[in-house]
């Protein structure tokens, strides 16, 4: 399967058709989607195509209590705990929806090995249940809050903050980045963002080249965003691609996907930080499909070539500070 972006991988061939074919049937069933059926979509995706846990010396569940607003769940992860080492935030995706940090806890446990932070993952609130801006309050309290959290724990860190999230919360990333240009109080040093969700407009180019066929369809981003918001509520300047970008905005890396209806959204933010003159590093996958990180028994070394990327680039950020 070819398109202008090139060849799809060869592992994803025969499951995107076997996936495609199962679309179909549902839909000549008269399937209608659920904020359930997306849940358990995602976990099933995560469960049956991750790679076992890796076995970490130190891993926590614990809270974040802020001044004001709900206490918001947490999963630390300290890959080394005789060594302080960074802090990396990261929001899980699935379409503001779906997603935990227990269907994360695989994710999570490589990202904080092969990056060497403390990695914290945030179980926010989600739609419908909890629609805008219930996710993106949890994502800035849990950046904001996160150290007398980690101070009541005894754990070695540094106190230096990244941001990172894939789809949806790669949307709160760049959300929660947004907001610390202007707080004093909200360092962030860098972000990695992971086929993020940066356009709730779906104004780009790539939603309607990829609406369908590569497992994220325009109508199910539609679907996503429209439990996401109220009515009346103003998307565009909820979407971190139109939101103001100033000389304190952190070292940021976007990795994007070949066949991923998003891969516009995000070329476009890597743009718009180089025009301001932001550090910025984009990594393309032309060869993949969006949320191609849970799907690692397909294509294992595509993962670990994520990984390596992610790796590389907060270690260079952390030897520029």
């Amino acid at each position: 399967m070819q398109t202008g972006e090139g060849t799809l991988h060869p592992g994803l061939k025969k499951w995107l058709q076997a996936y495609n074919d199962y679309l179909r049937q549902l839909a000549e069933n008269g399937f209608q989607p659920t904020p359930a059926s997306a849940r358990e979509g995602l976990a099933a995706l995560t469960r049956q195509w991750t790679l076992e846990k890796m076995q970490l010396p130190w891993i926590q569940d614990d809270l974040i209590f802020p001044p004001t607003g709900p206490q918001v769940p947490i999963r630390i992860y300290h890959p080394d705990p005789a060594r302080p080492l960074p802090v990396l935030i990261y929001y899980h995706g699935g379409g503001h929806m779906a997603g935990s940090v227990s269907e994360y806890d695989p994710i999570c446990r490589k990202m904080a090995h092969h990056t060497q932070h403390v990695l914290v993952s945030v179980d926010y609130r989600l739609a419908p249940e909890y629609p805008y801006p219930a996710g993106v309050d949890d994502a800035l309290n849990s950046a904001k809050y996160v150290w007398a959290t980690l101070d009541a724990t005894g754990i070695a860190y540094q106190p230096s903050l990244r941001l990172g999230g894939d789809s949806a919360g790669g949307a709160l990333s760049a959300t929660v980045a947004h907001y610390a240009q202007y707080d004093g109080l909200l360092p962030v040093e860098a972000q990695v963002l992971i086929y993020p969700s940066l356009d709730y407009t779906m104004s780009c180019a790539s939603v309607e080249r990829y609406k369908s066929g590569f497992m994220l369809q325009k109508n199910n981003i539609q679907w996503y965003f429209d439990n996401y918001f109220q009515p009346g509520q103003d998307r565009r300047k909820a979407s971190p691609l139109f939101m103001d970008i100033t000389p304190n905005f952190p070292d940021t890396l976007v990795i994007t996907a070949g066949f991923c209806p998003l891969q516009d959204e995000g070329k476009i933010y890597v743009q718009n930080l180089h025009n301001q003159g932001i550090r910025v590093e984009h990594i393309h996958f032309p060869d993949m499909i969006h949320a191609f990180l849970n799907m690692e028994r397909l294509f294992p070394e595509r993962i670990q070539d994520l990984y390596t990327a992610v790796r590389e680039f907060l270690h260079w950020t952390e030897s520029s500070y």
